[in-house]
């Protein structure tokens, strides 16, 4: 069963793989006059023009998450932390105002191009049972190589997970099954000591997967039961700051982490639920893993009175670096949000440590590059400001010191934007 299309507006989905090292090739901007999330700079011969994206486009979804009412930052870090594949789906710039201007549904326009009756993929995390063990048993498809179903117990450990009997069997453990023999796969199933995470999808989905050439990735998944998740954390500034320490640390792997340490007893930062030696992933919806400390610190210093992490606990970092996932991927608010949005410290006797200091504004002189000056501004629709949407890797924006996210208050001495 399927939804009736609205004639002259049909979305197109886009599949973009990039290989490592290689970038999808396309800008997100927000624009003043224009709604939506706005595809723009498609790079010639690059992977979101090979896969059929066009300048002007607007996006609808990102892995099958609807996007259109989404924030631009978070759905920039969507497509960030979504991995080396992404699936966008898209209407073309005329198509998306004519919709707009007709009042349709585009949520609904979105899910017709999918069929209503398409069920999105299972991220199901397995514990072992003493009499049971895992409850399922993994079955090639006959006569389809790579493709395997899965057999569960009644009321086994794989059913409380939210596996069902017949699901077909995407990924395992990080791996994609299809790249995988029936004997690489049992050998994992034995392996894993306690518990297993796979991503399953009910057969007549997967077929509708298939029909429209779109992959099925852990980042669609609709549902899961996964041990650890990420938590945004909102604080507001008490009189004697956040209270906590930040701290770059080097883990027993080798890879870097921003810890938070030192949380006060009694401050904002323990009553938002932050704990030690949490690791911090994201700041005001951005994801900061991969910066340098000072970096970070700038970052929620120019948040001011208020800021929002996304933290996850230590043990949960390792759990989705062995999957190979971005924890971002599964943000949930930390259930004292309403009340830290109302409520809400960092200690002063470490060089390390975030202080309470106010913003301040800072002055950024550059030369024009040999094509620009090397960042593009951002405006989020009905709301006062003009934001730093994008800065070039490199160029004369971050050479002079800007910083994506950063607010601009004046251009040459005015303030006034339109004369940008």
């Amino acid at each position: 069963m399927y939804l009736t299309p609205v004639p002259g507006l049909e979305p197109r989905l886009c599949v973009l793989r990039r290989e490592e090292g290689e970038s999808f090739g396309f800008h997100l901007r927000i624009e003043r006059g224009c709604q939506g999330h706005v595809i723009r700079q498609v790079e010639p011969w690059g992977v979101a023009e090979r896969s059929g994206l066009r300048d002007g486009d607007r996006l609808l979804e990102v892995n099958e998450n609807f996007i259109d009412d989404v924030g631009h930052l978070e759905v920039a870090q969507r497509i960030q932390v979504g991995g080396p594949q992404l699936c966008l789906l898209v209407l073309g710039g005329e198509e998306y105002d004519q919709a707009v201007s007709e009042g349709h549904d585009l949520r609904a326009l979105a899910r017709g191009h999918h069929g209503q009756d398409c069920t999105r993929p299972r991220l199901c995390y397995v514990t072992r049972d003493t009499c049971t063990g895992m409850g399922m048993s993994i079955i090639a498809v006959e006569g389809e190589k790579g493709r395997y179903s899965v057999s569960t117990v009644t009321d086994g450990p794989a059913e409380r997970a939210g596996v069902r009997r017949g699901d077909r069997l995407m990924w395992i453990n990080g791996a994609m099954v299809s790249e995988l023999t029936q004997s690489a796969i049992n050998k994992m199933v034995k392996k894993c000591a306690d518990h297993l995470t796979m991503l399953v999808i009910d057969s007549e989905s997967e077929r509708s997967y298939a029909r429209l050439r779109m992959p099925i990735l852990p980042a669609m998944a609709g549902t899961h039961n996964l041990p650890h998740r990420p938590r945004r954390l909102h604080l507001l500034q008490g009189p004697e700051g956040y209270g906590f320490l930040l701290r770059q640390e080097k883990t027993a792997s080798g890879r870097i982490a921003h810890r938070l340490r030192e949380v006060d007893a009694g401050s904002p930062a323990e009553k938002a639920g932050m704990q030690d030696g949490d690791a911090l992933l994201a700041v005001n919806g951005e994801a900061v893993e991969s910066l340098e400390h000072e970096d970070i610190v700038h970052r929620i210093r120019q948040s001011g009175q208020q800021v929002t992490l996304t933290t996850i606990h230590a043990q949960g970092r390792d759990f989705f670096t062995q999957l190979g996932l971005s924890p971002l991927l599964f943000c949930e608010d930390h259930p004292h949000e309403k009340e830290q949005k109302n409520t809400t410290v960092l200690s002063a006797d470490s060089p390390k440590e975030l202080t309470t200091d106010l913003p301040c504004p800072r002055l950024c002189v550059f030369d024009r590059g040999p094509t620009d000056f090397g960042f593009h501004l951002g405006c989020v629709q009905q709301e006062a400001g003009t934001f730093i949407a994008q800065v070039a890797v490199g160029g004369p924006g971050q050479k002079a010191g800007l910083f994506e996210g950063d607010v601009v208050v004046e251009v040459e001495e005015s303030a006034d934007h339109s004369k940008i």
